[in-house]
């Protein structure tokens, strides 16, 4: 007769009340701080931590407080609940400790080979925040098959709708050592759909901001994502961990020193993106400085004092040996100049001090003689500039780019001014590195990069200058580059970023798409990214699966979407861009949002466009028309690639129906 757990778990019931309780008080005592300070700047400094410190101590009673125990072995024969901030009670001993926490670490990596001081290790199951099953592992028992756990696989696999949620009760081993590596390393992964390379880099943020809190409190941690629908998925995830510091935006975002119209031609766009281009953007800014023709003459009192033209031009020769940003240089060279008027003074028996040398430095001959061989650089008109004029461009490409490719980037039709440009999502890239090449682009602490395959060389550089000090996650999956762009390797792609010593991490482990699904799929592997190993789907359920060739492809996916809506969990209705018009109307009487729309990631059912498929994921997919999707890029690899993350979204069940031919690949066996 197997033991009765009941008073066991209404122990566990009690204690997460208990714990909640706790967390209230510790709001509530946070809420009544007085701030008392006679300087405002303090005060709003006060304020502010304060209301981070309540955001912190938010309580929703649909997540769980904890979802596991540690019960160590002696000597300690201590026990910890683990859950996703710390709580403690009145007398401030630990009632819940962090994930974070290094004394957490076991939950995730402890096995019957290395238990690391644990006995047992308790998981515990949960029903919208309420608890209904525990189960516990016992670690003691060296040299036992590793006991599988239901609970974990349930919470795998749970159903969802809206927003992606955090992995903090599934982290894997594996997994685990890239969430807690140090802030001085920078990692790259390259995950298979479906092993949670997301969730990984949003965690390893959290981790870095519990672990490093003052260094990045201070330097900041910025997560980047692919578009605006993406970082909507993501957005609950830190805070449900109770990090609301972190920064969220896209490339575009990072970039838009300009107003952005949108994607330019592909070719052309492909060249905007080549790393070539940064060697001629760094020849343009630097030809805007001039050699002195004449002598600079600053009259002050009865005397003229002068610095002849070879002496000035030994100044500015100094100022770009020193490796130094165009803006700082310009900065300088007024004191430089300034200096050498009072070299001459003080050979002429004067004894100036350095408030002379700043009075000459701001004296009206000196800024006009300075801004004469050293110009302000307006980025923007700069590479409009050389957009319209192909005799400066030619110059600055020279030995750089052909005369075809100068071709190809100088516009048909000139506007008006570089205000009244639309500017591509590549300009404003370049525009980008102009600014940087004339003032420092500030470092951050931390990034974490994802879908970093799509992103152009110039792009990479664009990232990787924001946290040129600090340290970065790379995240992504060279099988999953669908633009003209895509990075070919990861060796590549570091390169760009800076970041060349960068350790790379390879998942294969598939966690959320189903074995039937990932197996499909992964038909195209040999094509798209014959180097990466196939993934492999470790749940139990094998998912499923169903290919129809129908008459009417979209009819066929409404009856499908109707059927799985009596389901469970989300739904992504996938079809090729050309045909989001037609599924709209297709839907008449379904509720649905499109992605892309304010409120996509909260519908039930979203339609989804296939290029905007990507690191998003859906308990049911309906895909309509692979080779319509493979159609809508600009090649057959580009193609197949977008096909590839189309055909893994689902984490319970994948319908494809069709009434063109399959691609080849697919069909085969």
């Amino acid at each position: 007769m197997p033991p009765d757990t009941s008073d066991t778990l209404q122990a566990e019931k009690d204690y997460l009340k208990n714990s909640r309780a706790a967390l209230a008080v510790m709001r509530e005592k946070t809420g009544a701080l007085e701030i008392h300070s006679a300087d405002r700047v303090n005060q709003e400094f006060l304020k502010a931590a304060i209301y981070r410190r309540m955001k912190e101590l938010e309580d929703d009673p649909d997540v769980p407080l904890f979802f596991g125990r540690l019960d160590y072995l002696e000597p300690t024969d201590e026990t910890f609940h683990v859950g996703r901030r710390h709580v403690n009670d009145t007398l401030g001993e630990p009632l819940v400790v962090d994930w974070r926490a290094d004394i957490s670490v076991p939950f995730y990596r402890a096995s019957k080979t290395e238990p690391m001081g644990v006995g047992v290790r308790r998981r515990f199951g949960f029903t919208h925040g309420e608890m209904t099953a525990f189960e516990d592992e016992d670690l003691t028992a060296s040299g036992q098959v590793e006991q599988h756990s239901n609970i974990l696989d349930a919470e795998i696999e749970r159903p969802r709708s809206g927003p992606m949620r955090d992995i903090v009760a599934t982290i894997q081993p594996e997994q685990d050592v890239i969430v807690r590596a140090g802030v001085e390393d920078t990692i790259c992964v390259q995950g298979a759909p479906g092993t949670g390379k997301t969730a990984v880099g949003l965690h390893r943020a959290a981790y870095l901001l519990y672990a490093y809190r003052d260094q990045l409190s201070r330097a900041g941690v910025l997560v980047v994502g692919p578009n605006a629908s993406f970082l909507r998925y993501i957005g609950d995830v830190l805070p449900a961990l109770g990090e609301i510091e972190a920064k969220q935006t896209t490339v575009e975002e990072l970039v838009g020193r300009v107003k952005i119209a949108g994607p330019g031609a592909a070719l052309v766009d492909v060249l905007k993106g080549d790393a070539r281009m940064a060697e001629v953007l760094h020849r343009a800014v630097w030809s805007s400085v001039n050699l002195p023709l004449e002598s600079l003459v600053v009259p002050r009192g009865a005397h003229r004092w002068r610095v002849a033209a070879y002496q000035a031009e030994e100044l500015i020769t100094e100022l770009r040996n020193r490796g130094i940003r165009y803006g700082a240089g310009r900065a300088m060279l007024p004191q430089r100049l300034a200096h050498a008027v009072l070299l001459r003074m003080e050979a002429a028996g004067d004894s100036p001090d350095d408030r002379v040398q700043d009075s000459v430095a701001r004296s009206r001959p000196v800024k006009q003689y300075a801004e004469a061989l050293w110009p302000a650089v307006d980025p923007a008109k700069l590479l409009f500039r050389l957009f319209t004029d192909p005799e400066l461009l030619a110059e600055h490409a020279d030995g750089i780019l052909t005369a075809d490719e100068q071709a190809m980037l100088i516009w048909d039709k000139v506007p008006r001014s570089a205000g009244a440009a639309k500017w591509s999502v590549a300009d404003a890239t370049l525009i980008d590195e102009i600014a940087d090449l004339v003032d420092r682009t500030p470092s951050l602490g931390h990034v974490v990069l994802d879908e970093a395959q799509d992103l152009s060389a110039m792009q990479l550089r664009a990232v990787g200058r924001r946290c040129s000090t600090g340290s970065m996650t790379v995240l992504g999956d060279i099988a999953q580059g669908t633009t003209p762009w895509a990075t070919p390797s990861w060796d590549e792609a570091l390169k760009h970023l800076g970041k060349t010593g960068a350790h790379t991490e390879e998942l294969t482990a598939g966690f959320r798409v189903p074995g039937q699904v990932i197996e499909y799929a992964a038909r195209l592997l040999p094509t798209i990214a014959p180097h990466l190993k196939p993934p492999t789907a470790v749940r139990r359920a094998r998912g499923e699966l169903t290919i129809s060739r129908v008459p009417d492809s979209l009819a066929a996916a409404v009856a499908a979407v109707r059927e799985v809506s009596e389901r469970p969990g989300s739904i992504g209705l996938i079809v090729p861009d050309a045909l989001v018009i037609a599924t709209r109307k297709a839907l008449h009487g379904i509720p649905f949002s499109v992605l892309g729309d304010e409120d996509d990631v909260d519908a039930h059912l979203d339609v989804v466009p296939a290029s905007l498929a990507k690191g998003l994921e859906f308990d049911h997919v309906v895909l309509v028309e692979p080779a319509g999707i493979v159609a809508g890029e600009a090649d057959e690899r580009t193609g197949l690639r977008r096909l590839y993350v189309c055909l893994t979204r689902a984490v319970t069940s994948l319908v494809v129906v069709h009434n063109e031919d399959l691609p080849l690949v697919l069909e085969a066996a």
